[in-house]
């Protein structure tokens, strides 16, 4: 990777441009519980409006060279693109589960083609969401857009993975690479066209130390949140230094330990959850299991239907509450972390860009979020 600051098209001495996010913890970490309450009465559809909401809130609080995008997606648009992408899915998964019933019978193989078609649509889908987002983002009036096709995204990804499993692993720098660049060949700020000029060779030399001792972390527990929060990083470094628009090229400073707080945190969060919910079922059975033996009463729970509801209520309060957590670590406060971290070299180059593209449609993000490989 090239560190220096002078790259072609780029006057020597010009400096690079910061990267800054301004962005209240407090006022997001608002947004978020209140997605998550509007969320629970409204039996998850809130969601569409609360991804919205969050991505104008980072969009709108990085500023690149003195300057904030804009992100100009709709929750309707999110709803109506995973409507249509249900549809198509339903009724794929009924025919299957049909199909699949009929093929246990002879002990076939029934789930492996389903996996493999599921596999292929979530690529498909990562892909067209990808799109969605990038043209609905807007830089001093300039709008991001792309072009490519989600299938072939898809079967390129298909065939890398194969890769990856066959070599245990060892040829995902060189995946993530070739994906990327066709990613970034097909992406464009105007008419400056995207390309990606990070190194699969480049990626591996600086992680094949985690992915070789990587078992050993899975063995030990508490090395798995730091080699797997270390690699993250290293990867979101190489990622970032390989873009391009043009002559722009960001740089990235990213420390390789700049994450371990924020799975660490997570991870305490969640034991504190976990102990909450335990005291919670055992409040709940407390009160519900009647003046009985406990051993009567504890086989009667299961059909005590008051006992069932605040069961339900408390998992729903779980895992709403936890996501809170997730967005607030792994949204709002990795995006201020890598943000912080980039400069932008030869950002002059973007300001006679001729605007292009079209908005694209949502049904790809519809798809990423029925399949649940949708990003922020």
């Amino acid at each position: 990777m090239n560190q220096m600051s002078f790259v072609a098209g780029q006057p020597p001495g010009v400096p690079p441009a910061p990267v800054a996010f301004s962005g209240n913890r407090g006022r997001f970490l608002s947004l978020a519980s209140r997605g998550a309450a509007l969320e629970l009465v409204t039996f998850g559809f809130y969601r569409f409006w609360l991804v919205t909401d969050i991505r104008r809130h980072l969009w709108s609080h990085t500023l690149v060279d003195g300057d904030a995008p804009e992100y100009t997606g709709r929750g309707r648009e999110l709803l109506v693109g995973f409507l249509f992408a249900m549809a198509i899915l339903v009724p794929i998964y009924l025919v299957y589960f049909v199909i699949g019933i009929e093929a246990e019978r002879f002990k076939a193989f029934a789930s492996v083609p389903l996996v493999i078609g599921f596999y292929a649509f979530g690529q498909f889908a990562i892909y067209r969401a990808r799109r969605y987002r990038l043209t609905r983002t807007v830089w001093r009036g300039v709008r991001f857009w792309m072009d490519g096709s989600g299938w072939a995204y898809a079967w390129r990804s298909m065939l890398w993975g194969l890769l990856v499993l066959v070599t245990l692993g060892g040829a995902y720098a060189w995946r993530e690479a070739a994906l990327e660049r066709y990613k970034m060949h097909h992406s464009h700020y105007g008419d400056l066209q995207g390309s990606f000029e990070g190194r699969g060779w480049e990626l591996f030399k600086r992680t094949w130390g985690l992915w070789l001792f990587g078992p050993v972390a899975w063995i030990i527990f508490p090395l798995l949140p730091i080699f797997y929060a270390e690699f993250k990083a290293r990867e979101w470094r190489w990622w970032l230094c390989g873009i391009r628009f043009g002559d722009v090229r960001l740089e990235s400073k990213l420390p390789n330990t700049a994450l371990y707080g924020l799975y660490w945190k997570v991870i305490g969060w969640f034991l504190l959850f976990d102990l909450v919910i335990g005291a919670y079922v055992a409040l709940c059975v407390f009160l519900l299991k009647g003046s009985g033996p406990m051993e009567a009463a504890m086989q009667a729970l299961p059909k005590n239907i008051p006992f069932m509801v605040l069961l339900v209520i408390g998992y729903l309060a779980f895992i709403l509450a936890f996501n809170v957590v997730m967005r607030l670590y792994f949204q709002r406060d990795l995006w201020a972390r890598v943000a912080s971290s980039t400069k932008v070299h030869a950002i002059e180059s973007a300001e006679n860009v001729t605007a292009k593209g079209e908005a694209a449609s949502a049904l790809g993000e519809g798809f990423a979020d029925g399949l649940d490989v949708a990003g922020f």
